[in-house]
């Protein structure tokens, strides 16, 4: 019944654990963002191997930069001429493409010959790209938003089916002229739940537009295969800061100089990664990654085809609890704790590695989710059998306390088998019988509150020699002690230890009766003793078990106990006494007929040796 208690229990607590688990996977998503978070720390040092790719270079609008052309171009922003004039100076020497990460929305009023120059040099050039951001769909609705059906096309956007007629979109575009070149993509952030970087936006729908992403406008000229899902997650190369940059500032100088700038067939990505312009990300490498840097990772990922794909969200939570329900059955069929964690301690570093070793693959696979659910049963399991071996510990000490001495109750719940498991085992035992003489005229003499109280007081005192060499209390029967030796723990010397047992009651009986020659009460004991085969275990009904020995043994100890009056206070069987070997003198005290016996039994009166 105990069992089935605990079981009901155990399962209650993996029940509210998947129970949890589908609570988190459809609402507060805490398993995710550890699934992400640990993943960034395995995909970061998986990308410290992974060689940038060498025909992408960042131009990097760095404080040197700002410095170097100060005197020339003035403050940043600087006017458009500054970019012109390198656009101009490379095109000679045929760069795959050069992607601006600077959106030119806004005409510089103080230089507009300068703004005049930059956009007849990128109309002419077809190798130059430019960013727009997708505003708040919020902004929609503003008559100043972008019509998609008059210029949409005109923009190199997709209109799919389910395009919207009249729909509008609220753009930051680069100038007009710069924009219908079509040479234009979105930049925008797209920040997962716990606002890391780890994808890019390959389309933005718009009522039904798909308008690309810069990364994606590059790389169809490029003749890449691009991606057909909404966004891509990037597979990152080398640490933040890793990819091979040059400063804007030296690669004008080149150009001016009509040295070669070495970038024939690159892609080239133009961007600001200056601490004071604040453009940074944060991404699985970086917490300030340079926004630059993350649009060539984009790039990177679409030229070499080997963008991530992550586990489905769903696919993910069905395998966590999976995991839970493996572990939840382990320990439901008795599996040990330290077994089930010993597995765990092996699978979890071995789910780490295969999620490291997919990155090779292009996967990125859920893995902590289905481990930590897995821990987290785990822990519900053992809890759970931690309670229920606590409760048995202290039922045990509750039932076997009112048997033997608190010592040998360590020792058995210690025991690495249940001592409430030890039902009806034949063991080799030393039974022992003590009965008062006289008591029942004594009672009758005296109020029932006098009597009760003498008796637990000489209860009490005899107990305490019977645990003091070992013994276990079977029972009261009245004012009779049964006792044994043997059990529950193994003693090989339990003659001995019974007999030295029976001449100490004696000596407390004596002591006692001393105490009691004021009131004129009788008082004397009987102690009788035999070794042998005895059944020994809790019997009884499920509601009442006691720890008893019953059998032959048991029958004819009682039966010498019986015996001793007039003849000795304590008297042992012949198999008491040769087990006892030397240790005691023991005087023979004849031949005796017992009841129940045909043969006649030997007995004899154990005596301490001098």
């Amino acid at each position: 019944m105990a069992q089935k208690r605990d079981t009901r229990s155990k399962l209650t607590g993996f029940a509210i654990l998947a129970v949890l688990l589908l609570l988190d996977s459809g609402w507060f998503g805490i398993g995710e963002r550890l699934e992400l978070a640990v993943g960034d720390r395995l995909l970061a040092w998986h990308a410290q191997g992974r060689v940038p790719d060498p025909d992408l270079l960042i131009v990097t609008i760095d404080e040197r930069s700002i410095d170097a052309l100060s005197s020339e171009f003035g403050r940043f922003p600087w006017p458009r001429s500054a970019y012109a004039e390198m656009v101009e100076g490379l095109r000679s020497h045929a760069p795959a493409a050069i992607v601006f990460d600077i959106t030119f929305a806004e005409p510089d009023l103080a230089n507009p010959d300068a703004d005049t120059w930059f956009v007849e040099t990128v109309t002419a050039d077809s190798s130059v790209y430019l960013p727009l951001t997708r505003l708040d769909p919020e902004a929609d609705a503003d008559p100043s938003a972008l019509a998609l059906d008059e210029f949409g096309t005109k923009l190199g956007f997709e209109r799919t089916p389910v395009a919207v007629a009249g729909a509008r979109v609220a753009l930051l575009l680069p100038f007009e002229r710069l924009a219908m070149t079509g040479r234009i993509g979105a930049i925008n952030f797209l920040a997962d739940v716990d606002g890391v970087g780890r994808r890019y936006f390959a389309t933005i729908d718009a009522h039904g537009w798909l308008i690309p992403s810069l990364p994606m406008r590059v790389a169809r000229d490029l003749g890449v295969k691009t991606p057909t899902s909404p966004a891509y997650e990037i597979h990152w190369r080398g640490q933040a800061g890793g990819h091979p940059r040059v400063s804007y500032a030296d690669l004008l100088t080149a150009v001016r100089e009509g040295r070669d700038p070495r970038v024939t067939g690159k892609v080239l990505v133009v961007g600001t990664d200056a601490q004071g312009l604040g453009d940074f990300r944060t991404t699985p490498l970086s917490a300030l990654h340079p926004g630059v840097e993350v649009l060539a990772s984009a790039i990177e990922t679409l030229k070499a085809s080997d963008a991530l794909q992550r586990t489905p969200t769903n696919v993910a939570n069905l395998i966590a609890l999976i995991a839970l329900i493996v572990i939840a059955a382990l320990s439901l069929r008795g599996a040990s704790p330290a077994r089930i964690g010993l597995l765990l301690l092996l699978v979890s570093p071995l789910a780490a590695g295969a999620a490291y070793a997919a990155f090779d693959a292009n996967l990125r696979v859920v893995w902590l989710q289905p481990v930590g659910w897995a821990w987290l049963s785990f822990a519900v399991g053992a809890l759970a059998d931690w309670l229920q071996e606590r409760r048995a510990r202290e039922h045990t000490e509750r039932v076997f306390s009112r048997f033997v001495d608190s010592r040998v109750v360590a020792d058995l719940v210690n025991s690495p088998d249940s001592a409430m498991d030890r039902k009806g085992a034949t063991l080799d035992i030393t039974v022992l019988f003590s009965d008062i003489r006289g008591f029942t005229t004594f009672s009758e003499t005296r109020p029932p509150d006098e009597v009760v109280a003498l008796l637990n007081r000489y209860f009490s005192r005899q107990v305490e020699v019977v645990f003091r060499h070992g013994g276990t209390i079977d029972k009261f029967i009245g004012d009779a002690i049964m006792a044994f030796w043997g059990a529950p723990v193994a003693d090989p010397d339990h003659a001995a230890h019974a007999v030295a047992a029976a001449l100490e009651m004696a000596t407390v009986a004596s002591e006692f009766e001393r105490e009691l020659a004021a009131s004129g009460a009788a008082f004397g004991i009987g102690v009788g003793l035999h070794s042998g085969p005895a059944v020994v275990g809790f019997i009884g009904s499920e509601n009442r078990l006691d720890y008893t020995a019953i059998g032959d043994t048991v029958n004819l100890a009682s039966r010498i106990e019986g015996s001793t009056k007039g003849v000795a206070t304590v008297l042992v069987s012949e198999a008491t006494r040769s087990r006892c070997g030397d240790r005691f003198l023991f005087e023979p005290r004849g031949t005796f007929k017992v009841k129940g016996r045909d043969a006649e039994v030997d007995l004899f009166e154990p005596k301490p040796r001098a």
